[in-house]
């Protein structure tokens, strides 16, 4: 696959490369921008499989398909390192990636240690997609992690894909909040983890639906700081006297992809084909 022109000058060049980010539609830009806070030096390569998204819903077999792909793309641009920045795809497919390539994958996946340290009344509640929740990766992260508290996992069919069309605060999207997180509530859950990457750009809507006494958490922050660790570690951090750039790729229609970006309001850069 040939290098785009609008490539970041770092991996034109041959030097250590950028960062390379993908989810399966725009859902993971909410941990780009928290990888551009984190690391404003460091040039960001973004991947939406737009064409594809959301892959909460879709058999295993071809998520993993869909992130054996993309990584290949990510590796013809001579990333440096690769997050994947969607709980279905890390839930299904990353320890595959991390058995087939060696450069460091950083995963996102659902926060439940911290909310489990956190929460009040015992009581956790889990919004995600049913192939999230359905991850071997995802029982053992709650029977790891859970301590003593009681953990509710909520499949959210159909969020996902309301936020992926731009649907961020219609009469639609908030009902389905509505059902799903008042159950969690009315049974006690103090703390509800965002366990998709979609789901930080209704965070207002959720909040307004839990209500005041309800902590979100959402883990994009973690993921951002365990990159920069990891990329100390190895020392391939960018100088911190240089400005990074974004560019962004889409399987679906990069248009749409642009419109997108304009819509919520986020870091913008060249948006082409994938």
């Amino acid at each position: 696959m040939s290098e785009p022109a609008s490539l970041p000058a770092a991996a034109r060049s041959g030097a250590a490369g950028p960062i390379g980010v993908f989810d399966s539609g725009i859902g993971g830009v909410s941990v780009l921008q928290e990888i551009r806070r984190q690391l404003p030096a460091e040039d960001l390569i973004y991947v939406a499989d737009s064409a594809h998204a959301p892959y909460g819903d879709k058999p295993v077999a071809d998520i993993q398909e869909r992130a054996f792909r993309i990584v290949e793309f990510l590796l013809d641009q001579r990333v440096k390192a690769i997050v994947v920045a969607c709980n279905t795809a890390t839930g299904v497919a990353v320890e595959k990636l991390r058995a087939r390539w060696p450069l460091p994958f950083v995963a996102i996946e659902p926060a439940v240690k911290p909310a489990a340290a956190s929460t009040r009344t015992g009581i956790v509640g889990v919004l995600a997609t049913r192939q999230t929740i359905a991850s071997p990766r995802f029982a053992r992260l709650a029977e790891t992690w859970a301590g003593g508290a009681r953990i509710l996992a909520q499949p959210c069919p159909g969020l996902a894909e309301q936020i992926e069309q731009g649907e961020l605060a219609t009469a639609k999207t908030r009902d389905l909040i509505g059902s799903f997180v008042r159950p969690l509530v009315e049974q006690g859950a103090d703390t509800l983890v965002l366990g998709c990457t979609h789901y930080p750009f209704v965070e207002p809507l959720i909040a307004s639906v839990a209500g005041p006494g309800v902590t979100l958490i959402n883990p994009a922050a973690a993921v951002a700081r365990e990159l920069r660790r990891r990329l100390a570690e190895i020392e391939l951090l960018a100088p911190a006297d240089r400005a990074g750039t974004t560019c962004y790729r889409t399987s679906g229609a990069p248009e749409q992809l642009a419109a997108m970006l304009a819509t919520l309001d986020v870091e913008r850069g060249p948006v082409a084909a994938l």
